[in-house]
């Protein structure tokens, strides 16, 4: 029998980028699979996936917390603690053939003596960022990845090689495609949508520039609705009457929502009209279908050579929320000069569109790295 652990160490939102890859090892006869996870929502989006993919019931073990690790992750502005959760928990995963994780973080595995497992790393997303292209991803045996644009950087980039990678496409937009959805429109008008995505990263973020200006715009504007869900993790440590002030906000034409399952499931990037974010993977999920995009960068980023922000080149690209609704207005017309790139970009960075990228996951992993 061979034992794999698939590590859900950071935000349950990952889920939707692995679990259908889980789901497809466990039909092979001589695999078990267990998963670990760190979030106690996990287990929830991990059923989700697994009962719309009419799959059997798995095993789902909480990660072990020390009292000096259950005491800091009690503070939630601090994080998730992942390092010192792997060391909780090293003896355990050490036992395993295998870890399958969507976190580059677990590359801290090897030091701190988890020896044994094969290191198979998923990227969650197809982004630009170079924080996804560290010198981290060295530390895994094999790298599943969505399309041929990761692929190519991080061999450029020497974080891999020849023979320990595979494309495999988006597990995630494949996941999504099988969800069930929330009956019936968003809004109550045929209005175009606008999905306003902020990532939450310092010195990136368009949130503390933009969301105010833009609430008070739409708020005087009939012409489109405005969705704001910014990236899950944005809120995911305030506390839940933070959130509440904020969804609160919410109007018959605007939707504000700081982390419900529509954040994380495709409901609004397959819903949306026109896009309008910084620096977040999501716009290629939304770029599966070409559609116009505005890109803010409010602290003037000299991005046009930058490789991290390929993606702005998909759009208009403004610095001041004056600028906001004349962009909006002016982005169906100005989507001709993108359309083509769009279409290369999201077929390089998404991959094979073909269904099938968690059973060709799942194919790499027992056929490419296990039988080794």
């Amino acid at each position: 029998m061979t034992n794999i652990a698939f590590l859900y160490i950071a935000e349950s939102y990952q889920c939707y980028h692995a679990a259908a890859i889980a789901l497809e090892l466990a039909k092979y006869d001589s695999v078990n699979i267990t998963n670990f996870y760190n979030d106690p929502e996990t287990p929830y989006h991990l059923e989700r996936v697994r009962k719309a993919l009419d799959a059997p019931p798995m095993e789902y073990h909480p990660l072990r917390r020390s009292f000096p690790t259950a005491f800091m992750q009690s503070i939630r502005l601090l994080g998730m603690f992942k390092d010192m959760v792997l060391r909780d928990n090293a003896t355990e995963l050490n036992k395993y053939d295998a870890i399958v994780t969507v976190e580059d973080t677990v590359s801290s595995a090897r030091r701190l003596g988890i020896s044994r497992p094969r290191l198979i790393y998923s990227p969650h997303g197809c982004g630009d960022r170079a924080r996804g292209f560290t010198d981290d991803v060295k530390s895994f045996d094999h790298v599943l990845l969505p399309g041929e644009k990761s692929a190519q950087r991080m061999l450029d980039n020497g974080l891999i090689n020849p023979d320990n990678y595979t494309i495999i496409g988006s597990v995630k937009l494949e996941t999504c495609t099988v969800l069930p959805r929330t009956n019936g429109p968003l809004f109550g008008n045929s209005h175009p949508i606008v999905l306003y995505n902020s990532h939450k990263a310092r010195g990136l973020s368009s949130w503390g520039h933009f969301i105010e200006p833009m609430l008070e715009q739409f708020s005087h504007q009939s012409d489109f609705n405005l969705i704001v869900a910014p990236h899950t993790k944005m809120f995911r440590r305030r506390k839940q009457s933070t959130r509440d002030r904020w969804n609160a906000r919410s109007t018959p034409r605007i939707i504000v929502d700081t982390g419900s399952d529509q954040c994380v499931d495709m409901t609004y990037t397959t819903a949306a009209d026109i896009y309008v974010g910084d620096a977040s993977s999501q716009v290629y999920e939304f770029l599966e279908v070409p559609r116009p995009c505005v890109f803010l960068n409010p602290h003037n980023l000299a991005w046009r050579e930058n490789p991290s922000f390929a993606h702005w080149h998909l759009g208009d690209v403004i610095n001041d929320p004056r600028d906001l609704l004349p962009a909006i207005h002016a982005a169906s017309a100005r989507h001709a000069l993108y359309i083509d790139r769009q279409k290369e970009w999201a077929r390089k960075s998404l991959g094979p569109t073909a269904k099938g990228a968690a059973n060709r996951g799942a194919d790499a992993i027992w056929n490419t790295v296990l039988s080794k």
